[in-house]
């Protein structure tokens, strides 16, 4: 897998002139990389994060997977998003399979495949329970498995551990590391969360605001199998510090 955003610019027309969202985005994801974009508000997170799964189009620029131009939604990007977004009347078994039934799949191969996917994270036993029956990490599971289940090329995670309390949150951040690294599986996340970006990426793009731009791109040189104790270590430290100060000082300029 392979996506390649090139020159990407959104605009967004306005009453007082046009908005730039996003300006001159290059970056790349490879095969079974972790990724992530940080940037405060303003920065174009969502936006850009909604063209990629082709919810919306770019003013200029290209978005390709695999050499293939983005031009609407398609099975090879999983989007998870901050709001569970699980069918209520579905039992979790029925939310996961939901994908795989619009793909065509048979009956037998949409519940091997939603049974092995909530086996992975933990979910098995809750497979007929509904989702008003779940807390909210558990929801966003069931998200996070529906996704997968479909074999998309790359994940897209818009902000998913948002809404969920520090302890249920750094419960999640465990149970994605562990997911993608049994998994393999490519996944870009925005967050504005500097420290959940350090403990899940392998590489972290930091935008500016207002219109949003790659200020830079920094490698995480940090061990693969990262519990909540690493966040203690002075190499994670000074990568948050980093992250910050760039942060800190693109929101100052637009003050």
């Amino acid at each position: 897998m392979h996506l390649e955003i090139t020159n990407l610019n959104k605009i967004f027309p306005g009453k007082r002139g046009d908005i730039f969202a996003l300006k001159d985005i290059n970056l790349h994801i490879e095969t079974g990389e972790f990724v992530c974009a940080v940037g405060a508000s303003g920065s174009g997170k969502s936006t850009l994060l909604r063209l990629i799964a082709g919810l919306d189009t770019v003013t200029t620029g290209s978005i390709k997977v695999d050499g293939i131009e983005v031009r609407g939604p398609g099975a090879d990007r999983g989007m998870v998003f901050q709001h569970y977004s699980l069918f209520p009347w579905m039992t979790v078994q029925q939310n996961v399979e939901f994908g795989l039934k619009l793909q065509g799949c048979s009956e037998k191969e949409q519940f091997e495949t939603a049974s092995y996917y909530l086996d992975v994270v933990g979910l098995v036993n809750f497979a007929q329970a509904f989702p008003r029956e779940l807390s909210g990490g558990m929801k966003q599971r069931v998200a996070i498995t529906r996704s997968l289940a479909c074999h998309p090329n790359v994940l897209l995670m818009d902000e998913p551990f948002g809404a969920l309390d520090i302890q249920t949150k750094e419960r999640m951040h465990e149970y994605l590391i562990d997911i993608w690294q049994r998994l393999q599986c490519s996944i870009l996340m925005i967050t504005h969360d500097v420290d959940e970006a350090v403990f899940l990426a392998q590489r972290i793009y930091v935008l500016s605001a207002r219109p949003g731009t790659v200020q830079r791109e920094i490698s995480i040189n940090l061990p693969g199998d990262r519990t909540y104790k690493i966040k203690r270590q002075p190499e994670f430290l000074a990568y948050s510090d980093e992250i910050s100060s760039l942060l800190r000082g693109s929101t100052e300029e637009d003050v």
